[in-house]
């Protein structure tokens, strides 16, 4: 049954994608492999805001291919204001050099082809994306979506006592990262984040296998 509405819904998004090209995104996923995801953006508000860096990267088994990612910087429909370089450190003539959002998007798909999206805070980042994606195809993001905090949500649980399980657990990402014994690197740089999201995963995939 569920299989049938698999199939189902995967015909029903084919036939509303408006360009033929990007059927590869509904293929099955290649076994053992992720994309690690982040986006930089003006703001906050997936409504308003615009996308101005990309960065994304494949993950092969248990290895970041660091040496096969995509790195995009987005020209926005609009100026940056002091608030956006601060945070990101890319100024106004970074991105003016960058893609048209439609480009970045094209290039974006053709890199993630069916693979899993992996990341922190991944909700917004698809969020962000889907609101260029929809207009350009009729669909949005099929691929799954694999939360990094989630997942290290589910490795902290698990290791309470039962009375205690379903509580509060610190799920800021500095937190996450020393936890794991993992490098922190310098945040709100698409790449960085891309890669931090990505090492949590494999290992955290790893430690939730091992119970």
């Amino acid at each position: 049954m569920l299989g049938w509405l698999v199939s189902l819904r995967r015909r029903w998004m084919l036939y509303h994608l408006a360009d033929a090209h990007f059927a590869f995104m509904f293929d099955p996923a290649p076994v053992g492999e992720w994309v690690a995801l982040d986006c930089e953006t003006t703001g906050l508000d997936p409504r308003q805001d615009k996308i101005v860096s990309i960065a994304a990267l494949r993950i092969v088994g248990n290895r970041l291919l660091t040496s096969e990612r995509l790195e995009l910087l987005v020209r926005p429909d609009r100026g940056m204001t002091g608030d956006n370089v601060r945070v990101h450190r890319l100024r106004e003539s970074d991105v003016a050099k960058g893609l048209a959002p439609e480009q970045a998007m094209r290039r974006l798909l053709d890199f993630i082809g069916s693979r899993p999206l992996v990341g922190y805070f991944l909700e917004f980042d698809v969020a962000m994306l889907n609101r260029e994606i929809w207009p350009m195809l009729g669909v949005r993001l099929p691929q799954r979506k694999i939360e990094v905090s989630a997942m290290y949500y589910d490795f902290k649980n698990r290791q309470l006592p039962p009375a205690q399980r379903g509580g509060d657990i610190d799920l800021r990402f500095a937190t996450l990262m020393k936890d794991l014994d993992l490098p922190l690197r310098d945040a709100h740089d698409a790449l960085n984040d891309a890669v931090m999201a990505g090492l949590a995963f494999v290992k955290l995939r790893g430690l939730l296998a091992a119970r």
